[in-house]
């Protein structure tokens, strides 16, 4: 498709004017970034395979009835999806200790928590996205009580989604994390999933040997990006199981 005007630049995405009123192109890179993007690099393919993996899990979503801003797969790299205001926070759903939550608690990285346990970081790289409370999301109107109660639901049917399609591959969904949108649709608002559902956001181990299939790789020097993700992808029946390469994905 003809290139559109650039709205804006992220780390690991580039998001431009979309075809028709109230849609955005969105663009997956191969960039790679860890600790507030401190570290950097590119890795080749990563951002087919994210673009396949995040249509793959808004797809799913889509199916039992929560609403995302994914419309279509255009090719490769790019996807249609629905221009939305986004809410200033990262919502993240933790189902077992790991990272972050580890270093502030002392808690054993892989010790399986009592409940999913969803918090809020406010989104702001030049402050490293800071933790908050929902007193600090009402206290400075990022959201209100009844959007705080509808991403809570919607991060759990996420987590109810995502920990089932991942047990069935071997895989445990030890932590994820979503942004939200907000549409409007003449005077009413509804709250939907946006940006992406990828390895880039997701930790992810193989459940009999706790291989790491998510972005620790890169950010702990556990090996190649690419064939973990292409792993996550095969056992998901994104990636032909024959392919042992770098993803050569048709369109």
């Amino acid at each position: 498709m003809a290139r559109r005007k650039k709205i804006y630049e992220g780390k690991a995405k580039i998001l431009y004017e979309g075809p028709e009123p109230g849609t955005i192109v969105q663009y997956f890179k191969d960039d790679a970034t860890a600790f507030n993007a401190e570290k950097k690099d590119v890795i080749d393919g990563k951002g087919v395979l994210n673009n396949r993996l995040s249509e793959f899990f808004m797809t799913g979503l889509t199916q039992i009835g929560v609403p995302n801003h994914f419309i279509r797969r255009l090719n490769m790299r790019e996807q249609l999806v629905r221009n939305c205001e986004i809410v200033p926070l990262e919502v993240i759903v933790r189902n077992y200790s790991a990272g972050s939550m580890s270093k502030r608690l002392g808690i054993a990285e892989g010790t399986q928590l009592p409940r999913p346990i969803v918090e809020y970081c406010y989104k702001d790289d030049a402050l490293g996205d800071p933790l908050v409370t929902e007193e600090h999301i009402a206290a400075f109107g990022w959201a209100s009580q009844q959007d705080m109660d509808d991403i809570l639901s919607l991060a759990l049917r996420v987590n109810d989604f995502m920990s089932g399609v991942m047990l069935a591959v071997g895989i445990r969904l030890v932590d994820f994390k979503i942004e939200i949108g907000r549409v409007y649709e003449g005077d009413f608002q509804r709250l939907i999933v946006a940006d992406e559902i990828s390895p880039d956001s997701c930790r992810l181990w193989d459940i009999e040997t706790g291989q790491k299939l998510d972005k620790d790789v890169f950010r702990r020097d556990l090996g190649s990006l690419t064939d973990a993700y292409s792993e996550v992808a095969r056992r998901l029946g994104v990636l032909p199981k024959s392919n042992v390469t770098k993803p050569t994905l048709i369109n």
